[in-house]
């Protein structure tokens, strides 16, 4: 039996949370794990439940949605809901996945349920994805758009807070992301975290020793918790043993 996407609304309005709450029951791969009123019951409820997909409004009372939302370290996916139209812009500042007005139609809620799963379910990540011929790249989104970005194209990938920077052939992307949720994928495919903060290419490094690597004339350093397995990977003593 396939994993329900576990789902927490987030509204000051019973009379939402209600409506809301009847919508999602209809699909069979949709769970409400969790509904609260407030910003401060939903970081409590987040704290000790897995949660997807969050339905999130944003005028609520002591803390609203975006507040919230800004606040958590790594956020579920979200869906805000909200009577406001001109928090758009905001909403897709902060990456999330769509912007429903109310009243919210089953219709409308249909659209943005079935983003979720073409961004977030189809592949091993939200990010990953594999195309025809197996090659392989990923799914960032930066903004309101989403870029096919092919693996051969990342030269590194550099991590700044929550965002996630990919320096590519001709253009740079950055994705509200963090290192760990692409790095087991990268690793898989020709890439080696050598610093907290980088994820290089192995195909891009032009020279290296035991400190930092070179990517044309651009150093990154090694982190000092890293440094046995990158020179291991560059087989760097070999170099000195002969």
């Amino acid at each position: 039996m396939e994993t329900k996407v576990q789902c927490l609304v987030v509204d000051d309005e019973p009379l939402a949370i209600r409506l809301l709450k009847m919508h999602l029951s209809k699909f069979g791969t949709v769970e409400v794990a969790g509904a609260v009123e407030n910003a401060v019951d939903a970081i409590d409820f987040l704290n000790t439940h897995k949660v997807d997909l969050m339905f999130l409004d944003i005028h609520m009372p002591e803390m609203k949605g975006t507040e919230l939302l800004r606040s958590l370290k790594n956020p579920p996916a979200v869906i805000f809901t909200t009577a406001y139209r001109q928090y758009a812009l905001e909403g897709y500042d902060l990456s999330v996945l769509d912007y429903l007005v109310k009243p919210i139609s089953f219709g409308r809620l249909t659209q943005a349920v079935e983003k979720y799963f073409a961004y977030h379910i189809q592949g091993r990540s939200k990010f990953l994805r594999k195309a025809e011929k197996s090659e392989e790249f990923l799914y960032l989104q930066e903004r309101s758009f989403i870029h096919k970005i092919p693996l051969i194209e990342i030269v590194y990938a550099e991590s700044m807070g929550d965002n996630l920077t990919f320096y590519l052939n001709d253009r740079n992307i950055t994705s509200r992301c963090t290192v760990s949720s692409v790095e087991e994928f990268l690793s898989q495919n020709g890439f080696l975290r050598i610093h907290r903060s980088y994820v290089v290419s192995l195909k891009r490094i032009t020279s290296f020793g035991p400190v930092s690597v070179f990517i044309g004339k651009k150093e990154l350093p090694i982190g000092k918790t890293y440094r046995k397995n990158v020179l291991e990977q560059l087989n760097y003593k070999a170099f000195f043993n002969k």
